[in-house]
């Protein structure tokens, strides 16, 4: 053990494709070493992807302590540890005690969050929304449009509002990117007319102070977010698809403590 080494927490992303993980220095946001990643099993039933994640968990000996804790993200409304819905993984997943199993597996205390709450929490601290106070609003456009809210850097878990109804319909189902592709939309054409119906009734229940839009449209932030009309600033997200990596490592030892988070 090395004195003065950077605190490091463990985060792994439960996704559709792949199950990827790595060691976090959490004074600077960073991965201390390049991600693993692991196909996500086919079919994706809770044991198998608890055996992936197990593997990914033990792959960094020499960089994560035995005692870290390991925090997890995982596509799906997550109470209290237990999955509540299942998107792009096996449906049986729904109602198993995910922190449960995957602390079994693993060893290690688990802390399991859901895939945008995650990111959101890695944006707050260390990237698009470093240290904002007041309301942080994300949301991330893809497939579907999944969404996080923060309160002075605290989560308020599992908010749905890509499905809000807006003008009789789901949100995401007229404003997620995959509709602009689907409907051959130009990003004008998709920020005038979708994003910013959207977003305009957002500001109208929430009134946040910011607003952080993620998914891999995010990186063309530039064709669609000056098109948008907002009280609120709107900004893309800067860590990418490092996120949720980044906020479900930092959570964990939040929730459990740092004292045993240290890696030299």
């Amino acid at each position: 053990m090395v004195n003065n080494a950077p605190k490091v927490g463990l985060g792994i992303d439960i996704g559709g494709s792949g199950i990827k993980g790595a060691p976090v220095n959490l004074e600077t946001g960073e991965f201390v070493v390049d991600r693993v990643k692991i196909a996500t099993p086919q079919p994706s039933t809770p044991q198998a992807v608890a055996k992936v994640v197990a593997e990914i968990a033990g792959a960094f000996p020499e960089h994560v302590d035995p005692g870290c804790p390991l925090g997890v993200t995982f596509p799906a409304v997550i109470q209290h540890g237990v999955a509540r819905s299942a998107a792009n993984v096996d449906k049986s997943w729904i109602g198993t005690d995910v922190e449960r199993l995957l602390s079994h597996e693993t060893g290690r205390r688990v802390n399991v969050v859901n895939d945008a709450d995650a990111a959101a929490i890695g944006e707050h601290r260390y990237g698009a929304a470093a240290n904002t106070p007041g309301v942080v609003l994300m949301t991330t456009l893809g497939t579907g449009i999944g969404t996080a809210l923060l309160l002075d850097g605290r989560l308020v878990p599992n908010t749905e509002l890509g499905h809000l109804e807006i003008d009789g319909h789901d949100a995401e189902t007229r404003a997620a990117s995959s509709v602009k592709d689907r409907e051959d939309l130009s990003y004008q054409e998709w920020a005038e007319d979708r994003l910013q119906r959207y977003y305009s009734v957002i500001e109208e229940l929430l009134w946040p102070d910011l607003i952080v839009v993620g998914g891999g449209v995010s990186r063309k932030a530039d064709k669609f977010l000056p098109y948008l009309h907002l009280h609120a600033p709107i900004v893309p997200a800067k860590l990418r698809n490092t996120a949720g990596i980044v906020g479900a490592a930092v959570l964990a030892v939040e929730r459990f403590g740092a004292e045993t988070a240290s890696a030299g």
